[in-house]
């Protein structure tokens, strides 16, 4: 189904798209120290606004279900800086096309050791590239095609026709091929022949019908296309992240690339990287992909818990059975024992959160928890 754009006149549009591109140029005059600053305090207070009360009682209920060893005070903090590098991002986005240029990218980005996920991408097979909306997954797309890996990456077409033109445009000027998430299952297949890594956000709920695999401790809907994809070319799958680097933070050993943007400092990090080889002997190819690669998702998070959006609605879906209120079934039990990295413990705690949501279902209760 193609995206259907604003029904606004077009000269309205170009309008409201000019007012856009001509605002984002105040940071750039400010200078990035300064516009960081004030994002941050501007994201903070946004986070505490009344009319975002929803908002940040779902960021809560997700950090409680996430970190349920933290305290209250840690995860309200960790909701605010939820906000706060919401609000970065924007004044980084501004900054980003022109210092990682063609002329200029290697001042800014370094190139560390290359990992198996590197060698994977040298080989010219084909190639998956996973993130999740931690960090700044802009960059990490943006950078790895301009050190010459053209990129196709998926993504939501803005509303405003001419803003989503300009967008596209700025970054497929520095090879990063954006595809329309609604062309996305007939676009990818065709860059993919021709050699060209699919790049995807892939945290996003996968509906009712989708894959429901661990995430934290509790079953998450997660969309079969990535999985999908990676069958059907045998395709190498590359988790990573970019992650913001606090003040005097040196990137981690083993990095696959650290970018320094003036004061954006960011580590370009592997967290998982796998197979055909790893999938082939497995019952269930698909599921093991999509937990796999959800289990390098939860980890890229909880390096870096500050930088994910938790405001989404992680956990929005349920699985048939607690919507039926069945037993926890026996198949699915059998595909979660059958993960390489599952304990008895976690499955014993996956098990349990289940029959709690199924409970809350029931009861009728269980607004407050599917966030």
């Amino acid at each position: 189904m193609p995206h259907k754009h604003s029904a606004l006149p077009f000269w309205i549009q170009a309008g409201i798209a000019g007012a856009f591109r001509s605002a984002i140029t105040l940071p750039l005059t400010a200078g990035l120290a300064h516009s960081q600053s004030v994002a941050r305090a501007l994201g903070a207070g946004f986070a505490g606004l009344p009319f975002n009360k929803r908002h940040i009682r779902r960021a809560h209920q997700n950090l409680e279900i996430a970190f349920p060893e933290n305290s209250r005070e840690q995860n309200q903090a960790l909701a605010v800086a939820a906000y706060e590098h919401l609000a970065q991002l924007g004044i980084e986005l501004a900054f980003t096309p022109r210092l990682i240029n063609h002329d200029g990218w290697s001042q800014h980005v370094t190139l560390g050791p290359v990992t198996e996920g590197f060698r994977r991408m040298l080989s010219g097979g084909p190639c998956v590239l996973v993130t999740g909306h931690c960090g700044n997954w802009e960059l990490l797309g943006y950078t790895i095609s301009m050190v010459g890996f053209p990129m196709q990456a998926v993504y939501r077409p803005l509303d405003l026709k001419p803003l989503d033109d300009w967008v596209r445009d700025s970054r497929q000027r520095r090879g990063l091929t954006l595809v329309s998430k609604f062309g996305a299952i007939k676009a990818l297949p065709e860059g993919m022949k021709r050699g060209i890594p699919a790049g995807l956000v892939a945290d996003q709920n996968g509906g009712d019908y989708g894959v429901f695999a661990p995430f934290f401790g509790r079953l998450t809907s997660t969309y079969k296309s990535i999985g999908i994809l990676a069958m059907q070319f045998n395709a190498n799958i590359l988790c990573g992240m970019a992650r913001r680097l606090a003040p005097g933070e040196q990137p981690p050993r083993g990095h696959v690339m650290s970018a320094q943007l003036g004061g954006m400092r960011y580590s370009l990090e592997l967290t998982d990287t796998f197979g055909p080889q790893d999938w082939e002997s497995q019952p269930d190819r698909l599921y093991y992909i999509t937990a796999r690669y959800r289990r390098a998702l939860e980890m890229m998070i909880r390096s870096a818990p500050g930088q994910y959006l938790w405001m989404h609605r992680i956990w929005r879906s349920r699985p048939v059975h607690e919507r039926k209120d069945k037993e926890f079934p026996a198949l699915l039990r059998g595909k979660l024992e059958g993960l390489p990295w599952m304990t008895q413990a976690e499955l014993n705690g996956i098990i349990r959160r289940s029959d709690l949501d199924r409970e809350l279902i029931r009861s009728g209760a269980d607004h407050g928890f599917r966030v």
